[in-house]
């Protein structure tokens, strides 16, 4: 069951996900300043969803409860979908915005490369080295599955490359930051763009 509210000409989405394995609510404002309150049970994605909200300039209240007892899958699946959904919904008609966004953002010994497209069309290049498969007690194996689940519901296209790293902590947070400078350039309005920044008129 999702539900979703979003008033017109008001880049805001409010996004509610339940399923019989999670209970997740996000609120996103884009003309937001980095505002975040994170709870989703799982801190290291906690820290990693403050990351794509405060370097985005995104206001951003995620609350989940999911079967954390069996273990992290479905609460960081269902969280990222609903995060995907929000992101889209804010978005509404696209009227203005830039479209495009990219960024590379270094960590210490990591480099990161984001290039995101508001497209319509979901499509996910990613691209990174091979890491421990716990960080604490998280799963860095779920870490692909982010980016396919917010790309699946955003129906985004983005490009993710760690072009350096080593350090499992950085090689995540990187991504996580240069998604989020990435995604802050796509959804600027630019009053240079008229309507919609496509020539088939939607996106």
């Amino acid at each position: 069951m999702t539900q979703s509210v979003n008033a017109k000409n008001v880049r805001t989405a409010l996004v509610v996900r339940e399923t019989k394995e999670s209970k997740v609510s996000v609120s996103l404002n884009l003309d937001g300043s980095g505002l975040i309150d994170i709870q989703t049970g799982v801190p290291f994605f906690d820290h990693m969803l403050s990351q794509l909200g405060k370097h985005a300039g995104f206001d951003l209240t995620v609350k989940t409860v999911g079967d954390v007892d069996v273990d992290s899958h479905h609460t960081v699946e269902d969280t990222s979908l609903a995060f995907g959904q929000a992101l889209r919904e804010a978005l509404g008609d696209k009227v203005g915005i830039r479209r495009f966004g990219d960024a590379m953002v270094p960590l210490d010994e990591v480099l990161v490369q984001a290039a995101v497209d508001l497209s319509g069309r979901p499509y996910l290049v990613h691209r990174a080295p091979e890491i421990v498969e716990l960080i604490g007690t998280f799963d860095t194996t779920l870490g692909r599955h982010i980016w396919e689940s917010i790309v699946a519901e955003a129906r985004i296209a983005l490009h993710v490359r760690v072009l350096e790293g080593r350090n499992a902590h950085h090689v995540f947070e990187a991504q996580f930051k240069a998604v989020a400078r990435a995604l802050r350039d796509a959804v600027t309005v630019d009053n240079r763009v008229a309507g919609i920044p496509s020539t088939k008129g939607s996106l």
